[in-house]
């Protein structure tokens, strides 16, 4: 079972470090349809949109200067991939987290264990 996650998790370092460079650009599905009947126009060097739409009401979130926001660095666009593995290496590390958890649970309560067998 080790190995496989291992595999799992070498996977994953791949697509997001390799893919995310080809990855669309492009609003996912959520966002073109909450950009429905508004337009995006420069103003000033920034997209804004105008006209009416579900976007027009959106606010920045409040993590939106951190360090990995936006799939980059820093907002810089060509470590996007390094941003990817940082991101699984991240999810990856809560998963062993929480795993050992529940197995260090375990082995101080084995009565509940046994319990559980039967």
């Amino acid at each position: 079972m080790t190995g496989f996650l291992f595999a799992f998790a070498a996977m994953a370092v791949l697509v997001a470090g390799l893919l995310s460079y080809v990855a669309s650009s492009q609003p996912d599905g959520l966002d073109a349809t909450t950009q429905r009947g508004c337009t995006t126009v420069q103003v000033d060097g920034a997209e804004q949109l105008q006209g009416e739409c579900i976007a027009k009401n959106a606010q920045e979130h409040h993590l939106a200067k951190s360090p990995l926001a936006g799939y980059t660095i820093d907002g810089n666009d060509k470590l996007t991939g390094l941003a990817g593995i940082l991101g699984v290496a991240a999810a990856f590390a809560v998963l062993f987290a929480v795993v050992n958890l529940i197995r260090t649970g375990r082995r101080k309560n084995p009565a509940h264990n046994a319990s559980e067998s039967t």
